[in-house]
């Protein structure tokens, strides 16, 4: 096996393990997204309840609506990153070495 070939199947595996690590930070991206916005829809719970405040509903449906616009944002920005990177994975192994160009010549 040429030397060439090892380094294009090398260079083509750290391409695929780099997918996979973005592939699991876009997953962890929506999880933080998932859990700030519970955290927003507790908070007003818990202090319309906890405190009995006059305008206490007004403060939960607030958070309610936050905690809903960040999960809104956090799903669509799963959504578009998820299809670039399918889009992205396709040029994998589509590249020659410049040592490939050379010796071609």
């Amino acid at each position: 096996m040429k030397s060439n070939e090892i380094l294009n199947k090398d260079l083509i595996l750290r391409e695929n393990l780099a997918v996979e690590r973005t592939d699991m930070a876009i997953d962890r991206t929506l999880l933080a997204f998932v859990r700030t916005s519970l955290y927003f829809a507790v908070a007003g719970m818990t202090i319309n309840n906890l405190l009995k405040l006059s305008y206490g509903l007004y403060f939960e449906i607030g958070s309610w609506i936050i905690a809903v616009m960040i999960l809104l944002i956090g799903l669509l920005r799963f959504f578009h990153q998820k299809s670039k990177l399918k889009n992205n994975r396709k040029h994998i192994g589509n590249y020659q070495s410049d040592t490939q160009i050379d010796s071609e010549d």
